[in-house]
């Protein structure tokens, strides 16, 4: 450590069971967040000013006023300019600490991709919102030995479940498949910042035990909260399924999938596009798309309106269009405005 460095971090240093010898692990370490909302803002904000060395953020999204109430990083600037998440979180943590490296990654984490986002990694943190993600990232995960810690809040309510492969219950133990039925969501259920805040600390003080080399300290179990019921609850999932699939069987479904269907984002009214995998020039299709209505583009995405419906179209072609929850509706937009 430079002396700069060691004053930077010296509270965490004077912390017995981190100390110096925990710092400079965090200092050469590697963490992979998987979604920039509610939960992975607060996560990178932290691990930043901790000292992780490097910092990738994955997100497919873009800022929202309706984000600001509890996305730790954003401004409202941020959600006038309609900046991806992944990169306007980058650049406020550059800020925050220029000593770490810090990389935006704007993608849809796929099948195809997963394992080139995720790896390599000291850990990976969950800040997404679906399962289907979730279930991406513990294949990849228990395939290649990593561990990582699933998160989520909706409401009052949140839960949070570190993940050893090899040493504990993985996601696919617990949860064989998805919850069944309509499930709440921020949209539905409304979500305080508070229960976020918690969940996401939780995560990061497991994140860090990990990344120091201290993964004996981590308590495999299922940790449930209710910040307004005032209710907590500790479930051990040190007990892996003989048969789970993933972790018994090693047979990793998810990441081998290769046909994923449109998907729904999280109650808001909105469905992402992700069939087409060849880049668009957004600058030709702003031009396009401006003589049918109004268009707000920059280097990361093109924001086009068509009351009642919006359309953000990603430069790899990705298009989140929001007005609907109709995949079939969503995709006739795409193909009308973008192309077939």
């Amino acid at each position: 450590m430079t002396p700069f460095e060691r004053e930077k971090y010296s509270r965490q240093i004077l912390f017995p069971p981190l100390g110096e010898e925990g710092q400079e692990r965090l200092l050469r370490s590697r963490a992979v967040i998987v979604g920039c909302g509610a939960l992975g803002s607060l996560e990178a904000n932290a691990l930043a000013r901790a000292g992780v060395g490097e910092i990738v953020l994955i997100d497919r999204d873009y800022i929202e006023p309706s984000n600001l109430q509890r996305q730790w990083l954003f401004d409202e600037a941020d959600a006038a300019e309609g900046l991806p998440k992944a990169v306007a979180a980058a650049r406020k943590l550059a800020a925050i600490n220029s000593s770490v490296t810090v990389r935006g990654v704007v993608a849809d984490l796929t099948p195809q991709n997963a394992e080139d986002l995720l790896l390599p990694a000291g850990v990976i943190l969950d800040g997404t919102d679906n399962f289907d993600t979730r279930y991406l990232m513990n294949d990849v995960a228990v395939k290649h030995g990593v561990a990582w810690i699933y998160g989520a809040a909706v409401g009052s309510y949140g839960l949070t479940m570190p993940i050893l492969p090899g040493a504990s219950a993985c996601l696919a133990c617990l949860f064989p498949a998805p919850p069944a039925g309509p499930q709440p969501t921020c949209d539905t259920a409304g979500i305080l910042n508070a229960i976020t805040a918690l969940i996401a600390s939780l995560q990061v003080a497991d994140a860090l035990k990990i990344l120091a080399g201290k993964c004996e300290e981590v308590e495999p179990r299922l940790f449930t909260a209710d910040v307004w019921k005032n209710t907590y609850r500790t479930v051990s999932t040190r007990e892996r399924h003989p048969d789970c699939p993933a972790c018994g069987r090693r047979e990793f479904a998810h990441l081998e999938g290769r046909d994923r269907p449109p998907i729904s984002l999280c109650g808001r009214n909105a469905v992402q596009i992700h069939e087409r995998a060849r880049p668009i020039d957004l600058r030709a299709l702003a031009e396009t798309l401006g003589r049918l209505g109004t268009v707000r583009a920059n280097e990361f995405a093109l924001r086009f309106f068509c009351p009642p419906y919006e359309m953000t179209v990603f430069p790899d072609g990705r298009a989140i269009i929001k007005g609907t929850d109709d995949p079939g509706v969503a995709r006739s937009l795409y193909a009308r405005y973008v192309g077939a």
